[in-house]
C-alpha cells in the first residue's frame, strides 16, 4: 500500500505540474503564438530533462538498473515529444479561449481517459489488452459530466 499511495501522490503532483505548464505556455502564447509557446516549452523542457537525466544517473545508479534485461525500445517510443508539442499548442489555444485553464484541463482529462480506455481495449502501442467494462463507460460519463458542470455552470 505504501508504494501505491506514493504513486498516487506522484500522479497528483504530475497533474498539478501539467496545469502549471499549460498555464505558463498559454501566457506565453498570448504574447506570441501557440507554435512559439510550444517550441519554447519543449526547448526549455529539453534542458530540464537533461538535468533530470544527469541527476537521475547519479542518484539511481545501482544494481536495480539492468538495461540489458529491459529489451529493445520500440522506435515509436522515441516520438512522445510529437504529441507533446501538439498538446502544448492545443492547450495554449484553448486556455486563451472562454474555456480557460480549468475547462481546458477538464476536457483534456476526458480525452485522456477516453484514449486510455481505447488503448486498454485495443492494445494500442503495446498496452496489454483489457476488456471494456461497463464501469469504463460510467467513468467517462462522470468525467464528461464534471467537465460540463465546470465549464457551463461556473460563476
Amino acid at each position: 500500500m505504501k508504494g501505491r499511495s506514493t504513486d498516487w501522490i506522484l500522479a497528483v503532483a504530475g497533474g498539478a505540474l501539467l496545469a502549471v505548464m499549460i498555464h505558463y505556455n498559454s501566457v506565453l502564447a498570448r504574447h506570441s503564438t501557440p507554435a512559439v509557446a510550444s517550441w519554447m516549452a519543449h526547448g526549455i523542457g529539453t534542458l530540464g530533462a537533461l538535468v533530470l537525466v544527469v541527476a537521475g544517473t547519479q542518484l539511481f545508479r545501482s544494481s536495480r538498473s539492468h538495461p540489458e534485461k529491459r529489451g529493445k525500445v520500440p522506435g515509436w517510443a522515441y516520438l512522445g515529444g510529437i504529441p507533446g508539442a501538439f498538446t502544448v499548442w492545443l492547450a495554449a489555444v484553448t486556455v486563451n479561449s472562454k474555456l480557460g485553464l480549468s475547462g481546458t484541463l477538464a476536457l483534456m482529462l476526458v480525452g485522456q481517459v477516453t484514449f486510455g480506455i481505447l488503448s486498454d481495449r485495443f492494445g494500442f502501442f503495446g498496452v496489454p489488452k483489457r476488456r471494456f467494462a461497463l464501469t469504463d463507460f460510467f467513468v467517462v460519463l462522470a468525467v464528461l459530466s464534471g467537465s460540463a458542470i465546470l465549464i457551463f455552470f461556473r460563476s
